[in-house]
C-alpha cells in the first residue's frame, strides 16, 4: 500500500481531538443520567418507569429486566430432582421453560435459581409543542 493520502497527520490529530471531546461529551451524559436517575429514584421509586415533561422536552426512564439461571445452583437442583436431560453445560432455559410449562417442573423447586437485574435507561427528546 503506497498510497499514504489515506492516513494525514491532519486526520491523526482530528482523530484524537475527536476522542478527547467523546470522552468528554460521555462524561458529562453520563454525570447528567445519574442525576435523572437519582431524580426518578426519589420520585418514583428505584426501577420504577417515569416520565416528566418540561417545556417542549420529556425526559422518560425505561427499566429493563432480564433473569437468568445461576448455573451452579440450578445444576445442582436439577441434578438433585433426576432431570439431568435438562442439563447441557449450563441449564438449558428454554427445556426448563417448557418443563415448567408441561408441569413437569415447578416454579418452586427452582426458587433461588434464577437471578433477576435491571437496567435503566434514560431518553430525552424535544417534542413538537
Amino acid at each position: 500500500m503506497e498510497d499514504t493520502s489515506l492516513i494525514t497527520r491532519d486526520k491523526l490529530v482530528q482523530y484524537v481531538e475527536l476522542s478527547r471531546k467523546k470522552k468528554e461529551v460521555e462524561k458529562q451524559l453520563d454525570a447528567l443520567k445519574k442525576d435523572f436517575n437519582k431524580y426518578f429514584d426519589h420520585v418514583v421509586g428505584k426501577h420504577s418507569k417515569g416520565e416528566m415533561t418540561i417545556s417542549d422536552y420529556k425526559v422518560q426512564r425505561q427499566v429493563r429486566t432480564t433473569e437468568k439461571f445461576d448455573r451452579e445452583i440450578t445444576v445442582n437442583r436439577l441434578e438433585e430432582l433426576n432431570l439431568k436431560d435438562l442439563i447441557q453445560k449450563k441449564p438449558d432455559e428454554e427445556k426448563i421453560k417448557s418443563a415448567l410449562n408441561l408441569g413437569l417442573l415447578k416454579e418452586n423447586d427452582l426458587e433461588g435459581c434464577v437471578i433477576t437485574s435491571s437496567s435503566q435507561a434514560i431518553y430525552v427528546k424535544q417534542i413538537d409543542s
